[in-house]
């Protein structure tokens, strides 16, 4: 789609404001940047909500910015410098191989965010497809892909992702196969329940018979609807992903020494938690602070897009 000339000439021309606040839109990027707008200030009324937003965005400069941000490499070793505490050279300390904890956690802020993105990109589509679809056909279909999703949400998420990383084997790769696995099943229940809901409105019933196939209805009529909800819970669910991904580190079966990523430095860490608490607090304090982060947006989006579910 292309941005018409009269949309840029109305803010142009009556002042950015004033055509952001327009009563009547004009075109579908002015209704659309007027969504984004009160979608915003909804958002903004939540306090927390935009603690946790500050949280993330730091956590992307700071992976982002890694190397500007720290000249000590996260994976050098300096026996020498072994457990030395926090101070000016070190802000966190060093690690019992003597690499700075303060580069191997923001270098590690690269790793978890990694591994939540690649999460969510298979997670998102595969659960929004099963359950659009379970939800619109029913029947057999409903049967059989719903029986699958309780198959797995028989177990508890966590052990699960154990059992399917100690079957791939150690590493990230197989860690990020291994989550998305144990992530998808509330989504496809999510999306089916929204699905259910709509497929027998009026509109559909609508389109359905102006000869809309099956596939055009859930695509471009139902999958829509639900992915406000869907935002709200795969944003929920980031903290849970970033606990198993920690899990996972922690005991041995995902990201792979020396690389850095926190729960694998909370596992190293461990035996000198006593005389040095700074290498296991570092990422542990920061595992805290991201899944709170994420919580927090969470809560907040469910309010701006889901108004539904803070009733």
């Amino acid at each position: 789609m292309t941005i018409s000339t009269e949309d840029v000439n109305s803010a142009d021309a009556g002042g950015f404001r004033k055509w952001l606040l327009a009563p009547e839109p004009r075109g579908w990027f002015q209704s659309s940047t007027q969504q984004i707008h009160q979608g915003w200030l909804k958002f903004s009324l939540h306090p927390l909500g935009l603690a946790g937003l500050f949280i993330i965005v730091l956590l992307i400069v700071v992976a982002t910015a890694a190397p500007l941000l720290t000249s000590y490499d996260p994976i050098v070793q300096d026996m020498a410098g072994r457990l030395a505490p926090p101070s000016a050279a070190h802000l966190l300390g060093t690690d019992n191989f003597g690499r700075d904890v303060f580069a191997r956690v923001i270098y590690g802020a690269r790793t978890t965010l990694y591994i939540i993105m690649l999460v969510t990109i298979i997670v998102a589509p595969l659960g929004l497809l099963i359950g659009t679809v379970s939800g619109y056909f029913g029947g057999i279909v409903d049967e059989i892909l719903m029986r699958i999703t309780d198959i797995f949400l028989s177990f508890p998420g966590l052990v699960l992702a154990l059992g399917f990383a100690a079957a791939l084997g150690p590493g990230i790769t197989n860690a990020i196969i291994a989550i998305s696995l144990t992530a998808w099943p509330p989504i496809a229940r999510l999306a089916r329940a929204e699905t259910l809901s709509l497929r027998k409105a009026d509109y559909i019933a609508a389109v359905r018979l102006q000869g809309a196939t099956s596939i055009a209805i859930i695509t471009r009529h139902i999958l829509p609807m639900c992915i406000p909800s869907v935002i709200v819970r795969v944003t929920l669910n980031m903290a849970g992903i970033i606990i198993t991904a920690a899990g996972l580190g922690f005991l041995g079966l995902g990201a792979q020494p020396p690389w850095p990523e926190w729960g694998s430095m909370a596992a190293s860490g461990r035996e000198f938690m006593l005389d040095s608490p700074w290498v296991i607090a570092a990422p542990g304090i920061a595992i805290a602070l991201v899944s709170l982060a994420f919580n927090l947006v969470g809560d907040a989006l469910r309010d701006v897009l889901d108004p539904r579910g803070s009733e």
